[in-house]
C-alpha cells in the first residue's frame, strides 16, 4: 500500500518488544552485483538488498548486456559474470540519486576496451562529488566529456581501457570513488598503483577490499596508508555470494529502546562482532547513551525480564537489546560511520544532556546537505543547536509537537526522525510528528515503516 505524502508518526505507549529482519546491505550488495559481473562464471547474491539503489544497480548492468535476475520473494539476483568484459560497446545509464551505483558504473564503463556510455542521474545527483574519480580515470586514458558542468555529471565517456602504472586520486569527499576505481583495478593492461590525495574514510574501503578478496582477487597484501598497488587479473568465486544484513538499517532499531523502553530482537544481526560493515561501530555509540547489547548462543538465554523463552530465535550470536538510562554529554567523531549520525542526533532531545556530533563535513555533499537539514529540523522542534562546517552540538529543549518534518527526499532523515516520533511526547498515544515523504526510505529499506508498524502492533498486543 503506498504511503502518504505525510505520516503521522504513531507513539508507543507501551515498551517495544519483537524482531527486526534487517534487509540486505545496500553497500555489500551494490559492490557484489559489480563484482559478480567481473568474475568469470555465473554468481547468485543471497539475501541482497531489494530497494531503489540496487534495481538502478542491476538495471544499468542489464543496459550494459549483463544478464541481471532477480527474485524479490527469495532475495536473490542472479548474475552471469563475463570476466571483466562488457557485452555491449554503447549503453545510456541512469543513476538516479545512487552514489554508489553513479561511481561504480563509470569506474567499470571507463575499464571497457573501447565503447561510448552515456551517464546521468537526477538533479541532486549533479551536485555531488564525482571529479576525483573523472580526474584518476582521465590521467589511464579514459576520455570523460562533459555535458554539462565540468566535473559533474551528465558525462560521456569514450572507453580505451584503463593503461597502468601510477594513478592519483583524490576521494576525501567521497571513499566510493576509491572503491570504483580498486574494483576494476584488475583489469588494467599493466600493474596498477593508486596514490590516495587527502584523507579517506576507510571502512568502506575496506569493504571493498575484503569483498575483492572474497571474490577471489587479494589487493590488500602490499598496501600501504598511501598507496595500493593492484596486479593484472580476475575474479573467480564460488556459485553462491551471502549478503550481510544492513548495519546502517540496525542503527535505527537499536535507538528505538532508548525511545520507548523496551527490548529488540536482531536474528542474524552481529552487532559489533567481525562484519564488513564500519558502521556496526554504531552499536558502541548507542551502548554509550545507555543501552544494553547483549549475544545469545541459545534462545533459551533470553533473561526472563526481557522477552519470552518462546520467541523462537534462531541461531548463534543472535542479539538482543533492552533500554536503561539514556544519557547525554556525548561527543562522538562519526567520521568513518557518518550515515548513522542522524540517528544519534534526531533521538538527542531525548538526552539528559547535550551531545555533540563531529566529523560529519563530508556530508554536506550527500543525498542533500546533512548537517545543514539537521540543524533547521532539530530547531522547528524547539532544540538549541550549534552549528558548524563539521559538527553539531545538540543541547535538549523542550519538544514542540506538530511539526511536519522536512526530508529532504533523504530516507535517513524519514527513518531517523520517524525514531523521535515514537516517543509519547503528549503522554495520550496521540502523533505529534509528521514525516513528509515518507516514500523516500524505497532507496535502501523500502518496508521501514512497515517493520516499524509491525513492532508498534507487537508491543501493544502482548501481555
Amino acid at each position: 500500500m503506498p504511503l502518504p505524502d505525510l505520516l503521522p508518526i504513531q507513539p508507543f505507549t507501551r515498551p517495544v518488544r519483537g524482531s527486526v529482519v534487517l534487509p540486505g546491505s545496500k553497500s555489500i550488495t551494490n559492490r557484489a552485483l559489480l563484482l559478480a559481473a567481473l568474475c568469470d562464471g555465473p554468481v547468485t547474491l543471497t539475501g541482497a538488498l531489494f530497494s531503489e539503489d540496487t534495481e538502478i544497480m542491476a538495471e544499468a548492468l542489464r543496459q550494459l548486456g549483463f544478464v541481471v535476475k532477480e527474485d524479490s520473494a527469495q532475495k536473490t539476483i542472479y548474475v552471469e559474470g563475463r570476466s571483466g568484459k562488457i557485452p555491449n560497446e554503447s549503453a545510456t545509464l541512469h543513476v538516479g540519486l545512487a552514489g554508489t551505483a553513479a561511481r561504480f558504473l563509470t569506474a567499470l564503463c571507463a575499464a571497457a576496451p573501447q565503447g561510448k556510455y552515456r551517464i546521468d542521474g537526477v538533479p541532486q545527483m549533479r551536485k555531488r562529488p564525482m571529479k576525483g574519480l573523472f580526474d584518476a580515470l582521465a590521467s589511464q586514458g579514459t576520455e570523460i566529456i562533459y555535458l554539462g558542468e565540468t566535473g559533474f555529471f551528465p558525462i560521456e565517456i569514450r572507453a580505451h581501457g584503463l593503461r597502468g602504472g601510477p594513478v592519483e586520486i583524490d576521494a576525501s569527499e567521497s571513499s566510493q570513488m576509491l572503491s570504483a576505481l580498486l574494483m576494476v583495478a584488475p583489469l588494467a593492461t599493466l600493474p596498477l598503483e593508486i596514490h590516495l590525495r587527502g584523507k579517506v574514510r576507510w571502512p568502506f574501503v575496506e569493504m571493498t577490499l575484503n569483498q575483492m578478496e572474497q571474490f577471489g582477487f587479494s589487493a590488500k597484501a602490499m598496501r600501504s596508508a598511501d598507496a595500493i598497488p593492484i596486479s593484472p587479473g580476475g575474479y573467480s568465486r564460488s556459485s553462491v555470494y551471502v549478503i550481510e544484513a544492513d548495519a546502517t538499517a540496525a542503527s535505527y532499531f537499536l535507538a528505538l529502546p532508548l525511545v520507548v523502553r523496551g527490548v529488540v530482537y536482531f536474528p542474524g544481526f552481529f552487532g559489533d562482532k567481525a562484519s564488513l560493515q564500519g558502521d556496526t561501530r554504531f552499536v558502541r555509540v548507542i551502548r554509550g547513551c545507555g543501552a544494553n547489547i547483549q549475544d545469545l548462543v541459545e534462545p533459551n538465554r533470553i533473561p526472563k525480564d526481557v522477552g519470552k523463552s518462546d520467541d523462537r530465535i534462531v541461531g548463534i550470536d543472535t542479539a538482543y537489546y533492552t533500554a536503561a538510562k539514556i544519557k547525554g554529554g556525548a561527543v562522538q567523531d562519526f567520521r568513518e560511520f557518518s550515515d548513522t549520525f542522524l540517528t544519534l542526533a534526531a533521538i538527542a532531545p531525548l538526552f539528559d544532556g547535550p551531545t555533540t556530533i563531529t566529523g560529519i563535513a563530508h556530508t554536506r555533499k550527500q543525498e542533500t546537505d546533512r548537517v545543514a537539514g539537521m540543524a533547521r529540523e532539530l530547531k522547528k522542534l524547539g532544540q538549541h543547536v550549534i552549528e558548524t562546517e563539521d559538527s553539531l552540538e545538540i543541547h535538549p529543549r523542550p519538544l514542540t509537537p506538530g511539526i511536519a518534518i522536512e526530508t529532504y527526499g533523504d530516507h535517513r532523515f524519514a527513518m531517523s526522525f520517524a525514531i523521535l516520533g515514537c516517543h509519547d511526547l503528549l503522554g495520550n498515544g496521540q502523533p505529534w510528528l509528521t514525516i513528509k515523504n515518507p516514500a523516500c526510505c524505497a532507496k535502501t529499506f523500502p518496508n521501514f515503516f512497515d517493520v516499524l508498524e509491525g513492532l508498534w502492533k507487537n508491543s501493544h498486543s502482548s501481555q
